[in-house]
């Protein structure tokens, strides 16, 4: 398939590469800032531009790899192609491509990426959604050229999906650095962290998180609590933070 990438950030990296190595030609790559574009065209063998204007008609698919907020303003500019587009939202409803034309479906990919770190991308999951059957079993063919986990969930299911994402990464991720400011504090390396965190992703691999709950709170060890309490008298919201997050345990330990 001959595919254009619009955008250049983290999920549009690893798109065109996962393309590039399952045999698609990358077309072009479209950026507001050239320099990027011609950064990922180079590794994938594409064009590069900055400009809408010069699209290359001659591609299969448009995948919309950009923030949320620019969707909307893209797929109207490339809807005159009569081509299929597809975004890569988990937050965005297919709606928003639907008013401009019916050649359309999401192709959201479920990991975080950075361009820095190598993905295997076939073991990431793919959510497609297409404005009909047919787009559907294009997306779905498209989709098993780079991964072999295929899922597909309409925009309703994506937006949970997505929204229990940012609970399941984003949130922790603060969290460790959360961690890692009190450690500084103390003068103490993260690197201390580092084997607990794995081994508490490695529990929700095999069991259900609530299943594999530890902690003072889930042994509702009072004592030990108060004192890491005092501990953040001084910083007010990490205290207020701890007491939410202690006390969803608890509820969730007694609901269970």
């Amino acid at each position: 398939m001959r595919i254009t990438i619009i955008g250049s950030g983290n999920v549009a990296t690893h798109l065109a590469a996962a393309f590039k190595n399952a045999g698609h030609a990358i077309v072009q790559i479209y950026s507001r800032d050239l320099q990027n574009a011609s950064l990922l065209a180079y590794h994938v063998r594409a064009d590069a531009i900055d400009d809408l204007e010069l699209i290359n008609q001659h591609t299969d698919l448009f995948v919309i790899a950009v923030k949320d907020d620019a969707i909307e303003t893209i797929s109207a500019a490339l809807a005159q192609y009569q081509k299929l587009i597809v975004h890569t939202s988990g937050a965005t409803d297919l709606q928003t491509l639907l008013k401009y034309t019916q050649n359309a479906g999401v192709f959201y990919p479920l990991q975080t990426f950075s361009k820095t770190r190598e993905v295997d991308f076939n073991s990431v999951p793919l959510c497609i959604e297409g404005a009909d059957e047919h787009i559907n079993a294009q997306l779905k063919e498209l989709a098993y050229t780079i991964t072999q986990n295929v899922y597909q969930i309409n925009s309703a299911e994506r937006k949970t999906l997505h929204l229990a994402a940012v609970f399941a990464a984003n949130f922790p991720n603060y969290l460790y650095h959360i961690s890692q400011q009190l450690l500084a504090d103390q003068q103490l390396p993260f690197d201390l962290l580092r084997p607990l965190i794995l081994e508490t992703a490695k529990k929700v691999q095999e069991h259900l998180p609530a299943s594999v709950q530890t902690g003072p709170a889930i042994r509702n060890d009072e004592k030990t609590m108060k004192s890491h309490l005092y501990q953040l008298h001084e910083k007010p919201e990490l205290e207020a933070l701890y007491k939410l997050l202690s006390q969803g345990i608890i509820k969730m330990n007694d609901a269970g």
